[in-house]
């Protein structure tokens, strides 16, 4: 039986995004799945009391390098937004929307467009006007989309998505599961891929 592959996510998070352009390649190379979970970043360091990395000088300057590096040695297009952090909640809520109502292919082609234009293209997405030229542009109605993300349903079903992932011990972003094993960071993908394959 196939592996899973748990990716839990917030597209504000650079690496998150050098994760997901890389975990396709090692699922493919594992023959597993992958469980899309969109979460809410903010929501996850504050009920874990995680601060950014960015709040200690010397860490934020040393991981804007080591995602540069990260990048380079991938071939990811990435570039250092200089609005982050980016707020991301509505487009999380249209993540889940999405992935609820319309399906994977459509919950993937929203996805890239998003991490495409905050980490290779540096757009402010947390700005509704630009959110909404850049989704348009990518073939999404982004006044829908903005209905959807204000459901009340859907809004729950994030917090509890966002909450379930504290209570299982995530404190930030990527974070993957397979089976109860937890790994975080996009530094730990050789670690999932170790645990695919067996």
């Amino acid at each position: 039986m196939a592996k899973t592959v748990e990716f839990l996510f917030d597209v504000v998070s650079p690496t998150a995004y050098l994760a997901y352009k890389r975990l396709p390649e090692i699922a493919e190379r594992t023959g597993a799945a992958i469980a899309w979970t969109p979460i809410f970043l903010g929501g996850i360091m504050q009920a874990t009391g995680n601060s950014p990395p960015g709040t200690v000088p010397a860490k934020g300057q040393y991981m804007d390098r080591d995602m540069v590096r990260c990048a380079t040695r991938y071939d990811i297009p990435f570039t250092l937004n200089v609005y982050f952090p980016v707020n991301t909640l509505a487009l999380q809520r249209a993540a889940v929307a999405i992935l609820d109502q319309a399906g994977e292919d459509t919950f993937r082609r929203f996805i890239d467009a998003c991490f495409q234009a905050i980490w290779a293209d540096g757009a402010n997405m947390g700005d509704p006007d630009v959110a909404g030229e850049i989704l348009s542009a990518a073939g999404f109605d982004a006044a829908d989309l903005l209905t959807r993300a204000s459901d009340p349903a859907i809004k729950k079903k994030l917090k509890a998505i966002t909450d379930g992932a504290v209570a299982r011990g995530v404190f930030g972003a990527p974070t993957f599961f397979v089976g109860d094993e937890m790994y975080f960071g996009q530094d730990r993908l050789d670690y999932v891929e170790e645990a695919l394959a067996q």
